[in-house]
């Protein structure tokens, strides 16, 4: 009991002596800025972490857009595989209200109707006056056009990639070569498949391209028979 007795004494005097009272104060200030350390230690951490995420994302995006407009620009070079070429400065572009007789089918230019047929993503049951059609290749149009050799399911996916295409526009002529042919101003390309990749060349090169007799004119307010 004496023993027992004679410590609760001196923790009472440690607990009472200013020194130690101190130095317990300044034990506990010291952990609470070592935390402070670690705390604002992880913080910068997390952050720089976040920033090269982010840096390294951006630099990620923009060498993936610049990728992607690399690629375009050399389609835009390249040329199509197989396309037949006219001379755009041979093909009249006189507007005439009376019948012309085209050299090619489809024709990919030459004088035509002052009306041109809607171009915006149309796709047309009957065949076309193509003097009107002609009007809308003048414009930067693409025509695509197929005959009863092409599959169902090829008319189908064309007909898709048409309505989502502003420029373009889609119809059925009998009398032509190739069971599917694409027509823009000066340019022909005939293909079997709707899934032949140069079908989307022909698109990314030929819709408003540089072979454009007059770039950025209308292809609504036209004809719109269908």
């Amino acid at each position: 009991m004496a023993s027992r007795t004679g410590n609760s004494k001196s923790d009472r005097n440690n607990q009472n002596d200013p020194h130690s009272r101190q130095a317990r104060i300044a034990e506990m200030r010291r952990a609470d800025k070592a935390r402070d350390r670690r705390n604002k230690a992880i913080a910068i951490t997390t952050s720089a972490l976040i920033v090269t995420g982010l840096v390294g994302f951006g630099a990620w995006v923009l060498i993936d857009q610049q990728e992607k407009e690399d690629a375009k620009k050399a389609a835009l070079k390249a040329p199509v595989s197989g396309e037949q070429n006219w001379d755009a400065k041979t093909l009249g572009r006189n507007h005439v209200e009376t019948p012309v007789k085209y050299e090619m089918n489809p024709p990919v230019g030459g004088d035509h109707h002052p009306r041109w047929t809607n171009c915006n993503g149309d796709v047309y049951a009957n065949p076309l006056p193509e003097n009107n059609a002609v009007h809308s290749l003048e414009h930067g149009a693409v025509w695509v056009t197929y005959n009863e050799k092409a599959g169902k399911e090829d008319v189908d996916k064309l007909a898709e990639t048409v309505r989502k295409t502003p420029y373009s526009l889609m119809s059925p002529v009998k009398e032509q070569a190739g069971a599917i042919m694409l027509s823009a101003w000066g340019k022909q390309l005939t293909v079997d498949s709707a899934t032949d990749p140069r079908v989307a060349q022909f698109f990314t090169k030929y819709v408003q391209g540089p072979q454009t007799p007059e770039p950025g004119a209308a292809c609504t307010n036209g004809l719109a028979d269908k």
